[in-house]
């Protein structure tokens, strides 16, 4: 029996990736974390897996557990990291450990500043749909999907949606340098994690290590409308084969729309094509695709108005979430809510990159709660400071939940798209029931 031990097990990936060792053969799973919210904290009492104590307990790390798997939420002075280290166990990163589980597979990794979600789950969806089996490690919820994270003994392919973020208190390298793909995508670089990558081109550098991290004789998949992938294309060893790509055009008829998703789903085509799938086929299977789980996902519709919730926070992908609903219905008015809710969209000196983002909107409405700028050390900013900085007169600023949601209920939403969209909850806002009451008045 091999026992694995996660520090930090409650983040959404960290619990995912604990359900899929536990659901192998041979492993014996544990873990520990101060705060555990759902719904890991329902998914981990489910497998058995939730600690008895929250905390950390170094009387938990005995000699023998046979490895660590250390989350990013942990510090380095953690009491178990450092009970871990001092009985000489081996401690493995999170993309470290999915690489040690997958290095003997092919490895498709996408990367890049937006998209990387739903290219990913495009080509999970295709490839499940065509039986071919993988493993897999995706930000959000699939559906036929039941966790985040597999692991197995028998799948020749592993699917990696590849993070530029740290890979670990230990380790401060970006996660996707760890995967080293014979298949990479990069969607794009729009710089963002201003808190890691102070300056672009150390943004951009970072990508750059990806493209060179690249097994022998790998490809490169790139957005071609992006000039600094173009210039990290022309840099590439000799070796690799770099394919660029623009949006899809064709005549098969998808679920999605958007700008943005056409070209996702061109990334995800020439991935699967490098292992063997036929453009027809999986034109044909993704065109049942409906997207991933807060990717444009539809929250409810009636005659005449619709709710969408989205995960967008960065500029790129506010902006190009906004332009594909105005896109979709040119003819309703769209109301655009948004939460500063990340590090870099919370840094006065990041906010001058929204400029314009949410112009496309009839109304735009921007949250932040002054809160969570003093719980992570930021600089002050004022509602008036992130008006200026978005730059158009649609825009209005909150900084209280209560406000926002009585300006919303206040409005009509006849002919409506109504639009949410964060990474957090508005402070506790059920995104879904809220929108649903909304629209159906």
């Amino acid at each position: 029996m091999t026992h694995i031990h996660f520090i930090a097990i409650g983040g959404a990936a960290m619990h995912n990736l604990a359900l899929a060792v536990a659901s192998k053969a041979g492993y014996k799973v544990t873990g520990s974390d101060d705060e555990i919210f759902d719904p890991a904290l329902s998914h981990l009492r489910e497998a058995g897996l939730l600690p008895d104590e929250m905390g950390w307990h170094p009387e938990r790390i005995t000699p023998d557990i046979d490895a660590i798997i250390l989350g990013m939420h942990a510090r380095e002075d953690n009491p178990e990291l450092v009970k871990a280290r001092e009985l000489g166990i081996k401690i493995y990163s999170f993309p470290e450990y999915l690489y040690e589980q997958t290095k003997d597979k092919i490895r498709i990794v996408v990367g890049g500043s937006h998209g990387k979600t739903t290219t990913t789950s495009m080509i999970l969806y295709v490839l499940q749909r065509l039986g071919i089996e993988a493993d897999y490690m995706v930000g959000a919820q699939i559906e036929g999907f039941e966790r985040m994270v597999r692991l197995s003994d028998t799948a020749k392919y592993a699917v990696f949606e590849g993070d530029e973020y740290l890979t670990s208190p230990l380790d401060l390298r970006s996660k996707f340098l760890w995967y080293h793909p014979h298949v990479a995508i990069l969607t794009g670089i729009a710089w963002d994690h201003i808190n890691v990558f102070p300056t672009f081109p150390q943004y951009v550098d970072t990508f750059r290590k990806f493209v060179h991290s690249i097994e022998p004789d790998g490809s490169f998949i790139y957005y071609k409308g992006d000039e600094n992938l173009r210039a990290i294309a022309g840099e590439a060893r000799k070796d690799i084969t770099c394919i660029p790509y623009d949006a899809y055009d064709g005549k098969v008829e998808m679920q999605i729309f958007g700008r943005h998703n056409m070209q996702n789903l061109q990334a995800a085509m020439l991935a699967c094509h490098c292992i063997g799938v036929a453009p027809e086929d999986f034109y044909r299977e993704i065109s049942t695709f409906t997207g991933a789980s807060n990717r444009l996902e539809k929250i409810c519709e009636t005659a005449d108005s619709v709710a969408y919730k989205d995960f967008a926070h960065s500029p790129s992908k506010l902006k190009a979430t906004i332009n594909a609903v105005r896109e979709r219905y040119p003819e309703k008015k769209l109301i655009a809510c948004m939460e500063l809710h990340t590090f870099s969209s919370l840094m006065a000196e990041f906010l001058p990159q929204y400029k314009g983002c949410m112009a496309e909107a009839d109304v735009a409405y921007v949250y932040f709660n002054p809160k969570v700028i003093e719980h992570k050390r930021l600089t002050p900013i004022s509602a008036e400071e992130v008006r200026e900085a978005f730059g158009t007169k649609n825009v209005e600023v909150f900084t209280e939940s209560l406000a926002l949601q009585l300006r919303l209920q206040s409005l009509d939403f006849t002919n409506t798209a109504l639009l949410m969209m964060s990474s957090g909850t508005f402070d506790g806002i059920n995104i879904k029931e809220f929108a649903k009451q909304l629209i159906h008045g």
